[in-house]
């Protein structure tokens, strides 16, 4: 199994919970924002989109560099592949059941042998 402190992925996953950091998260994707650039789309104040980046930093989901007044935020590629590995873990877990079943399953319509009376 992938092991990851409990703690890292729930910062991860609690980041991510919220549509708006995943909007964030979106832009992110694209290149690098500032705090207004994040929080036009959302009608947001600037205050609301700091608390929503300000998690997404704590989950090391992005970078924030402070250039005077302006801060520049862009994505860690290294959380998102954390992100990637733990659900790829899973969804292999999830396919090797799947396909058990699905043979079971078939093996079950299968028509029986009938015996044969001697």
């Amino acid at each position: 199994m992938v092991n990851y402190l409990s703690s890292e992925l729930d910062l991860l996953f609690y980041a991510l919970s919220n549509p708006t950091r995943r909007g964030i998260v979106n832009m992110l994707n694209k290149g690098t924002c500032t705090i207004g650039d994040l929080a036009e789309p959302f009608h947001m104040s600037l205050a609301a989109i700091s608390k929503h980046v300000k998690i997404l930093e704590e989950a090391k989901l992005l970078i924030r560099k402070k250039s005077g007044r302006i801060h520049e935020c862009s994505i860690n590629p290294a959380a998102m592949k954390t992100v990637e590995e733990y659900v790829q873990f899973y969804t292999q877990f999830w396919i090797k059941q799947l396909d058990s079943f699905a043979d079971d399953l078939e093996a079950e319509s299968q028509p029986k042998a009938k015996k044969r009376r001697n």
